[in-house]
């Protein structure tokens, strides 16, 4: 369960700046996470989304003001800032290709009572192939199984990367379904291009644009407005529901 400062936001974001090999991808971000639900980070390919979930968790070098729960925790090295609560579903999955479904599981549990319950309740999928090896897995059981590991634990925050991103659209369903349970138990911190996914999930919406937040505040009401979405995003708001790949379960 998370615990969030006084102002009701469980993570907090000032004036963040960072860098990989010399080049700067994230300028000046400042945003504020509520302490329950899904908070949307929107925008065009190549602005910086990725790369300011991986500077919150000290991926690449970065300044700038990050607490969590009130604490800073810009000072800590990623592994701390992930003791710290702060769970990570990358947007390339990153599972142990060699290792099967339950000893990715087991690799990331870090706590004396995992929250096996709560995986197995929201991947079946993933229970009766415990046994299988992770690399023969599909791209879509591949996503759930690294959204089971982030769950495994109870994280104060999740940080999910583009969850949805190269998937079918039965898949992709399923890892809304898996996401909004998940948000119940935890807030979330989305990066997301699928804006009828977003749609369904976020109460909050961030755009980024030339690694800046360039709008914050209500998702629907963004979403609901066709002109501001096409001059942050480029696009319409009707998105389908999946991306138009071809990958299955």
């Amino acid at each position: 369960m998370s615990d969030g400062t006084t102002d009701g936001s469980i993570l907090t974001v000032q004036n963040l700046s960072a860098s990989i090999n010399g080049q700067q991808v994230v300028e000046d971000v400042s945003l504020s996470v509520p302490a329950t639900g899904i908070t949307a980070v929107l925008g065009r390919n190549g602005v910086g989304k990725t790369s300011t979930l991986r500077a919150i968790l000290g991926l690449i070098s970065r300044s700038g003001e990050i607490r969590l729960a009130g604490e800073r925790i810009d000072g800590l090295r990623t592994h701390r800032i992930v003791q710290s609560g702060v769970g990570y579903v990358p947007e390339d999955r990153e599972v142990f290709a060699r290792l099967t479904v339950a000893e990715n599981l087991a690799l990331a549990e870090r706590q004396r009572e995992p929250a096996r319950e709560l995986v197995n309740e929201l991947f079946p999928d993933l229970v009766q192939r415990r046994n299988q090896m992770a690399g023969t897995l599909s791209g879509g059981q591949q996503q759930m199984l690294s959204v089971a590991r982030a769950l495994i634990n109870d994280n104060r925050i999740l940080l999910v990367d583009e969850p949805t991103k190269g998937l079918a659209p039965k898949i992709v369903a399923d890892v809304t379904i898996a996401l909004r349970r998940a948000a119940e138990k935890v807030p979330i911190l989305l990066v997301e291009q699928n804006l009828e996914v977003v749609r369904q999930l976020a109460g909050d919406a961030i755009v980024i644009s030339g690694g800046r937040v360039v709008h914050t505040g209500r998702a629907v009401e963004f979403l609901d407005d066709e002109a501001l979405i096409k001059r942050l995003l480029g696009v319409y708001a009707e998105a389908p529901a999946g991306n138009g790949s071809e990958e299955s379960a």
